[in-house]
């Protein structure tokens, strides 16, 4: 027996929906000279709402015991004809650190983090979130999540 039309839609509509290739879902530019384009495929949630995407760039840097960071502002674009968003980092800077003296002189290595403005995305399965970064930074990301306890505020 085949399936009519209509259960073979039903099927396809639950079947796990795999991450599209990005040149599958919009014409994003390549990367320009220099910058490299990274991106991040999210898992579907069933309220979406209560997640946010830390956006993490950085390099792995030699470091002592003070704690460094780079600076930069992560800038949203729209992708032209589309109205998809997509991500730039243009400068970094740094790092800086703090001036704790580090009583052994050692230095590990560790990724240390750009901090700045636009870091925090709201959370969208449907589509990929592309990064634009200068070609020694890498992208990482972390996922937050909403408690469902919620408290209630006082008056005083």
């Amino acid at each position: 027996m085949r399936p009519t039309p209509m259960i073979l839609a039903l099927t396809l509509a639950a079947a796990p929906v795999m991450a599209a290739s990005l040149k599958d879902v919009a014409p994003y530019p390549e990367a320009e000279k220099g910058f490299t384009r990274q991106v991040i495929h999210l898992p579907a949630q069933a309220d979406e709402s209560a997640y946010q995407l830390e956006i993490l760039a950085g390099k792995t840097l030699k470091v002592d015991c003070n704690r460094q960071r780079l600076g930069g502002s992560l800038e949203q674009h729209t992708l032209d004809g589309w109205g998809y968003s997509y991500y730039r980092l243009d400068k970094v800077s740094g790092p800086a650190s703090t001036l704790m003296a580090c009583p052994d002189g050692k230095k590990t290595e560790a990724f240390v983090p750009v901090v700045g403005e636009g870091f925090m995305l709201r959370y969208n399965s449907k589509l990929p979130v592309v990064v634009y970064v200068p070609k020694d930074v890498e992208v990482r990301y972390r996922v937050w999540s909403a408690s469902q306890d919620v408290q209630k505020a006082k008056v005083e």
